[in-house]
């Protein structure tokens, strides 16, 4: 019998997958897409997240950054990591990388869908398949936490929030991932490859990326010209669970819960919530996963909501980058955790 069937391909699903095969599980991963998988994405590996995929021993193709820095039109404050440098990636290499060693490893990939879930006591079967346990790593708008009815509703009080993602053909002007603040979204521009930046634009206002991109001027003159991808949006972003386990059904990566983007940990989270999660099939005690994962995600959730909570009151937001200038010790803290 199957050990665990996860459902997913994206880079949550597939890390769940190459830590089930090292704690010698049987494992097969169903998605209903074509690979690559791509999706709107900031692309930026945290260098806590590149040294999870060597430990898996996958090693996508990118562009290593030295940190990250904050601009806004009359400010500016960088931060170096002290745990070796992040890597800019592009979503479609990661997910093909992750997906060959999953392969290697002798895993079943299937490309089939999720469409109804029958739960017993020893197994679970979906997408035709009977498993020990069922991992959803489903993504943001994960349609078996949906099905499972494991989704809380947004709160009433936060205002949804949305990403947007281009890639520009031009040549690099930063090592660092620079975050670059409008009144009302931020701009985060990573460098992924030899004269390739990917822009990913976070706003609670849902327009078009040009619209966007005009709020930074500085960022925008520098794009002019360049030869520009298609965007890709997500959102809304935020994504709250009731839990993370229901009975042989575990939720993983975005499904299990996502604050924002704004902090670029959301790879880095779901790795090590991945390896949690194995440990606790592993071990026949599922039910301490949501334990864990509370742990393994404190961090993430606590800087994150901090962050989102400031950046959303207009006194505060454009203290920021100042702030971030004037103490750089403080900002270089901070970039030290992300870094973790």
């Amino acid at each position: 019998m199957i050990d665990v069937l996860v459902a997913g391909a994206g880079p949550a699903g597939l890390a769940t997958a190459l830590c089930a095969v090292r704690a010698g599980l049987v494992v097969t991963v169903v998605d209903p897409r074509p690979a690559p998988i791509d999706k709107a994405c900031g692309e930026g590996l945290m260098p806590g997240a590149v040294r999870a995929l060597l430990a898996l021993g996958v090693d996508p193709p990118g562009f290593a950054f030295r940190g990250i820095g904050y601009r806004d039109e009359r400010h500016q404050a960088e931060a170096l990591f002290r745990s070796g440098p992040g890597r800019g990636v592009r979503r479609t290499d990661l997910q093909s990388a992750l997906l060959a060693a999953v392969r290697a490893s002798g895993v079943t990939v299937l490309q089939r869908a999720v469409t109804t879930i029958d739960q017993g006591a020893d197994s679970v079967t979906a997408a035709g398949l009977t498993a020990r346990y069922l991992v959803a790593a489903d993504g943001l708008h994960s349609p078996i936490a949906k099905a499972r009815d494991l989704v809380r509703p947004p709160a009433a009080s936060r205002a949804p929030r949305w990403g947007l993602r281009r890639h520009f053909d031009v040549p690099l002007w930063s090592d660092l991932v620079q975050v670059h603040w409008s009144a009302g979204a931020e701009a985060y521009v990573t460098p992924v490859g030899p004269g390739l930046v990917g822009v990913a634009i976070l706003s609670s206002e849902r327009a078009p990326f040009d619209h966007h991109l005009s709020n930074f001027p500085e960022l925008a003159d520098r794009l002019a010209g360049a030869d520009a991808g298609p965007v890709r949006g997500a959102g809304p972003l935020r994504r709250r669970t009731r839990r993370r386990v229901d009975g042989r059904v575990l939720l993983v990566g975005d499904a299990a819960g996502y604050v924002d983007a704004l902090t670029g940990e959301g790879i880095a989270v779901s790795l090590a919530c991945a390896r949690v999660l194995i440990e606790c099939v592993a071990t026949r005690r599922p039910r301490r996963y949501e334990t864990l994962w509370l742990r393994e995600s404190r961090r993430y959730r606590a800087l994150t909501s901090s962050l989102l909570w400031a950046s959303g009151r207009p006194a505060l937001r454009r203290h920021l980058v100042p702030a971030a200038q004037r103490v750089p010790w403080a900002f270089a803290g901070v970039v030290g955790q992300l870094a973790r």
